[in-house]
């Protein structure tokens, strides 16, 4: 994958409760990725900046 130099994107932070922190559906997508453990996903659709969809997942477990 050749897409030259890529720029880091911006995360749109909200403030909670005097704090800033990630939106929910980032907050979301990490949650569901480290509740993941081992596993791929293929599909990854993000709009405005944030993850909307996976379509495709699999999850692996090691013996």
């Amino acid at each position: 994958m050749s897409e030259g130099i890529r720029q880091p994107i911006a995360l749109p932070l909200a403030p909670v409760s005097g704090e800033r922190s990630l939106p929910p559906a980032w907050r979301e997508f990490i949650r569901f990725c480290r509740d993941l453990r081992h596993g791929e996903i293929e599909r990854l659709s993000i709009q405005d900046g944030m993850p909307v969809l996976a379509e495709t997942i699999k999850k692996k477990v090691k013996f």
